[in-house]
């Protein structure tokens, strides 16, 4: 088991060879329906320059709530949401967007209907690939699912990549295991903080995760419990997962 490092994690910048460094957040918000701004603080507080939200809410005025909680985090809505059937991105000013696209994945009878919610954004001469995701329930169902992920990924036509969701499987599980033989699992490349994601109360599983293309350097990645303006509190009511943050080095 990796030793996590005891070192600030980076900040946001623009390095003088052209590449950037970026801070990245994936994070469960069980459709707001917990304190909201709680949820806000710990967003701004860990000062993310892409935000990788699942369970995003779907149904009346989603876009409002995700407007909201986007100005509430000084951020704005990059892409997703219900269109994507729950992964949402949020992003900062810092941030310039190419393009995006909500991918719906086939509807299994009896249940929930997945999606991805990608885009390819710049900072600077840095250019990445975003994939969003939140994996099925179902065993069979998540292990087809990463296979559609690494053939949209692959569709992005990008040199580097991040992807960042609820994996709803712990590293040992083979779908999370066929993620990490194509990307490096961020956490295992360079622990930084916390591990386990599930749940907020008794954390004992990391389902959560942030993956990146081997071109892309990872400065530190893991739960923010400790980062200066995360409070245990507010961690504790924003939702029922606990978030992952990641510095990541994007190559121009």
């Amino acid at each position: 088991m990796p030793t996590p490092e005891p070192y600030t994690l980076p900040n946001s910048r623009t390095e003088p060879d052209g590449s950037a460094v970026v801070r990245v957040l994936s994070y469960n918000v069980r459709s707001m329906r917990d304190d909201e701004d709680a949820l806000a603080r710990v967003i701004r507080a860990c000062r993310p320059d892409l935000v990788f939200l699942q369970e995003a809410p779907r149904f009346f005025r989603w876009r409002k709530h995700a407007a909201r909680l986007a100005a509430k985090s000084e951020l704005v809505v990059l892409g997703g949401g219900a269109t994507a059937a729950g992964p949402l991105l949020l992003c900062s000013l810092r941030t310039t967007v190419e393009r995006t696209e909500d991918v719906l994945l086939p509807l299994t009878p009896g249940l929930h209907r997945r999606g991805f919610a990608t885009a390819v954004v710049r900072f600077g001469r840095a250019r990445i690939g975003l994939l969003n995701c939140h994996l099925s329930l179902d065993d069979d169902e998540r292990y087809a699912q990463t296979g559609m992920l690494l053939e949209r990924l692959a569709a992005l036509d990008v040199p580097q990549a991040i992807v960042a969701g609820d994996i709803n499987e712990q590293p040992d599980g083979p779908g999370f295991r066929r993620l990490a033989a194509e990307l490096r699992d961020c956490w295992r490349v360079r622990p930084w903080g916390g591990e386990y994601t599930f749940t907020t109360t008794a954390p004992q599983r990391r389902i959560d995760a942030i993956f990146a293309t081997p071109g892309v350097e990872v400065l530190g990645c893991g739960v923010p419990s400790g980062h200066p303006g995360v409070s245990a509190q507010d961690l504790r009511a924003a939702t029922d997962h606990l978030p992952v943050l990641a510095a990541l080095r994007v190559p121009a």
